[in-house]
């Protein structure tokens, strides 16, 4: 069966339309299957089990004519409004380890060994969404705004209490994300609330602004990927490499949180999972973005993704 990715492609996200990159040729998804209902990616992710197949068999056929070559096309997120996201906090030991140097804590040992569970917050699907090309519009109330490379499972059937060796059955693909954050100290510890306080940070204001969280370009499929705990990773700003890291160092493998979120909330086709980001980020560093500079990010066999912040 021919491998493709996914991806959606258009002038603007509300007329975009669901697009299969085969090679550097770019189908409409629609046109290639006969589906109607694969007009937009979220379609096909709703029919994941038939639809890969499907789709896959289509190329092999042939005869269907191109949308065009892949750079010739407006490329728009893979998932213009996906059901849920989800993000996973401090997931990988070289981003704590980094984050603990930088505070002038010691180095916490292995979550695991304290009975700790993963742990996760969430993103506003339709006001989040970036699009892989698009210009990164800055918060208007942070000032230490921040990257966060991360590797984003998509779920593509329905799971509820699945256990960890079954996880990865329900992932439709990968695509690559950046969990755009605010640092601005007023939102990490509020002021005037207790240290110990649930309430002590905001999280609106640090992860769930407008326009959060990129996605794209392409959704690859969980089939095509192989082994997505081995995934190198690297996320670029005004092309000073920043994050060079491997999925093989989150603490909580993409498998065991999509079984931890499983148990608290039903994962529905279409959700998306940002796994955390390993270390690099500005937050370590006190480095933050600026209005002209370019984020470049790339996950082996899922494809690179490039945005200007103003």
């Amino acid at each position: 069966m021919a491998d493709f990715k996914l991806m959606s492609y258009g002038a603007d996200a509300r007329h975009a339309r669901a697009g299969v990159l085969s090679g550097t040729q770019v189908y409409d998804a629609e046109l290639l299957t006969g589906r109607s209902d694969y007009r937009t990616t979220m379609g096909i992710i709703e029919d994941w089990a038939t639809a890969e197949a499907l789709i896959g068999q289509s190329l092999d056929t042939g005869g269907h004519a191109p949308v065009g070559d892949i750079n010739a096309v407006h490329v728009q997120a893979p998932l213009l409004w996906p059901g849920s996201i989800f993000c996973a906090a401090a997931n990988y030991t070289d981003h704590a380890q980094a984050m603990a140097r930088r505070s002038g804590r010691p180095i916490e040992p292995d979550p695991r060994t304290l009975g700790i569970k993963p742990f996760h917050f969430m993103k506003p699907p339709k006001q989040s969404v970036v699009g892989p090309f698009e210009d990164l519009v800055m918060p208007s109330f942070g000032k230490n705004v921040d990257w966060e490379l991360e590797l984003a499972v998509v779920i593509g059937k329905t799971a509820c209490n699945v256990s960890v060796e079954q996880a990865l059955d329900y992932v439709a693909g990968y695509t690559v994300s950046n969990d755009v954050s605010v640092r601005d100290a007023i939102y990490m510890k509020r002021p005037n609330i207790p240290e110990t306080s649930p309430f002590n940070s905001d999280f609106i204001g640090l992860k769930g602004f407008d326009r959060s969280c990129i996605l794209g370009p392409f959704i690859t499929p969980a089939s095509q990927i192989g082994d997505a705990a081995n995934l190198g990773m690297k996320l670029w700003i005004d092309d000073e490499l920043k994050q060079d890291s491997n999925s093989s160092r989150m603490i909580f493998s993409a498998a065991e949180q999509i079984s931890y979120l499983s148990e608290r909330v039903t994962l529905l086709p279409g959700d998306v999972v940002l796994t955390g980001t390993p270390a690099g980020t500005g937050a370590e560093s006190g480095t933050y973005l600026k209005k002209g500079q370019t984020i470049r990010m790339w996950i082996e066999k899922i494809g690179e993704t490039r945005n200007t912040t103003r």
